[in-house]
């Protein structure tokens, strides 16, 4: 069994972030991802958000964090936890590699122990699971309008979803100058009243009783597949965002008695704590703002708290 100061679950900003700073305070440190380092943020095709670069690729970004956080900890990708438990020496985790890998059941196994732990697990955007949604992912499709919606400006765009992030999103892509609609598969929407009303003084059109059924076009998305009251259609838009709701990924939270909210996020304190002494947490497991810059500083002060845990 390998025997670490801190192990940090989840390889994106937060993760990455958190294990530059234990490692950088002395601490042995070790970063486990089920996937390949970056979470969502694989998914940001460009960005103009991030402070220090005007215009960056989610890939590239986290191939330069993910390269400075090695020289401070080490870094393992394509690992699921099959177990983590509490005991007096620690946490005791036991790892098997990633299905992913297409290994046998038994290669791959490794136990380590923890002082403390920090969960970075994230959350995952829901789909529509319709076809053509992975094909133009980065290409008309997208989850995030921050990230995204500069590249759109002037041209036409749909938002799926009725609730407060959709319409949210809606009304920033319609202020930078996109032609968005709304794409709703109810006859009212579940937002807050307030947003209602923005959506009518800025004259967002509503598509009311809608659906997408299949996202079309050549090199990048040139129309989608509309059910709409019954009936289909044929719909032009240059890009179709995503806004219908994330799952976080609570299952080793819950696993380890961690609280969390009504929607399933962990609830933390200022210094990133948990209830569960010397569990941590950091990025959008934890709800709030979820942008990049954010899940960074958390996972700076989760590490920074975690250190100081340690030696109290």
């Amino acid at each position: 069994m390998e025997n670490y100061d801190i192990i940090i679950i989840g390889a994106g900003p937060a993760g990455l972030t958190a294990g530059m700073y234990a490692g950088r305070q002395n601490s042995k440190t070790l970063v486990i991802d089920k996937g390949m380092a970056g979470g969502l943020g694989l998914e940001v095709p460009m960005m103009q958000n991030y402070p220090g670069f005007d215009l960056i690729a989610g890939m590239e970004l986290i191939q330069k964090m993910k390269a400075q956080s090695e020289n401070y900890c080490e870094i393992m990708e394509n690992t699921v936890i099959d177990s983590i438990e509490k005991t007096e020496e620690g946490f005791h985790l036991k790892t098997k590699n990633s299905p992913l890998l297409m290994t046998s059941d038994d290669e791959g196994k490794k136990e380590f122990l923890a002082k403390s732990i920090i969960l970075a697990t994230g959350a995952s955007h829901r789909h529509l699971n319709v076809p053509g949604e992975d094909e133009f992912l980065g290409r008309g499709v997208a989850y995030c309008a921050t990230c995204d919606g500069m590249f759109f400006i002037g041209r036409d765009v749909l938002m799926v979803g009725g609730g407060n992030s959709a319409v949210t999103e809606a009304l920033y892509l319609n202020n930078l100058g996109c032609n968005v609609k709304l794409v709703h598969r109810r006859d009212e929407l579940r937002c807050e009243h307030h947003l209602q009303k923005a959506l009518e003084e800025n004259g967002i059109e509503v598509l009311w009783n809608s659906t997408i059924e299949e996202i079309k076009g050549d090199m990048a998305v040139e129309s989608v597949t509309l059910l709409r009251d019954g009936k289909k259609e044929d719909y032009k838009t240059d890009a179709v965002f995503v806004a219908i709701g994330e799952d976080p990924s609570n299952d080793l939270a819950k696993e380890l008695g961690v609280a969390l909210d009504d929607a399933g996020y962990i609830i933390t304190d200022k210094s990133q704590a948990t209830n569960v002494d010397g569990i941590y947490s950091a990025g959008d497991i934890t709800g709030g703002v979820k942008q990049w810059v954010v899940a960074c500083g958390e996972g700076a002060v989760a590490a920074i708290s975690a250190y100081e845990f340690l030696n109290l």
